[in-house]
This record gives C-alpha cells, sequence and structure tokens, in this order.
C-alpha cells in the first residue's frame, strides 16, 4: 500500500483543528462506555489516543506506516493478529483511505480481530445547518440538519477514494454491507463535527 501522507502530516498544531478535538473528545468518550480491557486502534496518526489511555487499559495499535511506531505493522485488510485479540477494535477515519472494493474485506477481518466491539467513524459528506440558541438560565437548544450531497460524484484527492453520502455511497449502502458482520447500535454525526460519522458496532 502506498503511503498518502508523511509523518509530518499529523503534526499538532497542522493536524488537529477544534472540530477534530471533538472528535477525540467522542471517540474516548464511546471507548470509557464500554469499559473494555483490551483495545487495538487501527490506523494511529499522532497517537493521541494512545497516550491518553497510556496505562489505564491494554491499548495498541495497527498501522502500515513504521515511521508512526504501531505496535503491529500491518493492513487493515491482512492484519497480522489473532482471532478476538482485543475487546474493542477502533477504526477512525481509516477506511475511506482504501477503495471502495477493500471496504467488506476490512469488515471482515475487524470482526476477525474483535471479541466484541468496534467503533468506526467515516467521513459525511453533506450540506450542514445549525441552530444554537443560549438563553439565561434556560438549557442550551442546538438543532442540525444534514443534506447529503448525493449530486456529487466523488473524486480521489489523494487521501479519500470515497465518502458516506456522495453519489454511489449512501448511507444506507454503507449501513447494509456493516449488517453483513456487525449488529449496529448507534449511527450519528457529532454537532461540532459533523463530517465524522460515527458507529457503534457489536459483533454478530
Amino acid at each position: 500500500m502506498k503511503k498518502q501522507v508523511d509523518k509530518d502530516h499529523y503534526d499538532f498544531l497542522k493536524y488537529v483543528n477544534k472540530s477534530r478535538f471533538m472528535s477525540y473528545y467522542y471517540q474516548i468518550k464511546n471507548i470509557l462506555e464500554l469499559k473494555p480491557n483490551s483495545v487495538l486502534e487501527v490506523g494511529c496518526g499522532n497517537n493521541f489516543l494512545k497516550n491518553f489511555f497510556d496505562k489505564s487499559i491494554t491499548y495498541k495499535t495497527l498501522d502500515f506506516d513504521s515511521e508512526l511506531k504501531p505496535d503491529y505493522i500491518g493492513s487493515v485488510t491482512q492484519m497480522p493478529i489473532g482471532d478476538k485479540k482485543f475487546d474493542i477494535i477502533c477504526c477512525f477515519q481509516v477506511l475511506e483511505h482504501l477503495t471502495f472494493d477493500k471496504f467488506e474485506k476490512a469488515l471482515a477481518e475487524i470482526h476477525r480481530v474483535s471479541k466484541k466491539h468496534v467503533l468506526l467513524s467515516l467521513p459525511y459528506s453533506a450540506l450542514t445547518f445549525k441552530f444554537e440558541l443560549k438563553l439565561p438560565f434556560i438549557k442550551g437548544l442546538k438543532l442540525k440538519l444534514d443534506i447529503p450531497k448525493f449530486y456529487k460524484i466523488h473524486k480521489f484527492d489523494g487521501e479519500h477514494y470515497w465518502e458516506i453520502g456522495k453519489r454511489g455511497y449512501s448511507l444506507n449502502k454503507i449501513k447494509n454491507i456493516i449488517r453483513k458482520y456487525f449488529v449496529i447500535e448507534g449511527v450519528y454525526n457529532q454537532y461540532e463535527n459533523p463530517y465524522h460519522m460515527f458507529f457503534r458496532l457489536r459483533k454478530k
């Protein structure tokens, strides 16, 4: 697999903006809610999550780029790890970096290595309209409307081969493929960063 970005791409000041930082919050929240003893993160990036959890749980990483210093070097479509080795497999903003014909193969491999749960996020291309109201002594009100860019054909941008919402990649299509391997316990995209769509999955 050809490396798409250099290690410097993940420099904190270049890579992490406020929206991405909020995604880290939801990633951490989802992991903590499942109370795992062991986690494997596929695609370690800047190792933010591994550094956060430190030694509180067994937290390992996998990436095909050895410069990122993952615990395992390999592809998500062929992981050098035994069956059912980790309570949770996390795969955040990774699978869109593979051509779509490899999406199901990656899911099958993730299913093999996970004991029970998978936390996944994928890019969601949509027009998003937000409304937020804050008044004294009243809990804030937030409303969001997403309109998928179904009219737009995705073109490879050097990193993403496909994105949910664009022509040929509807959310229902992605869900139907995922359901071959997992029960979908929850799907949402966050208010702060609607471009990241989260899936909480359980093995069948």
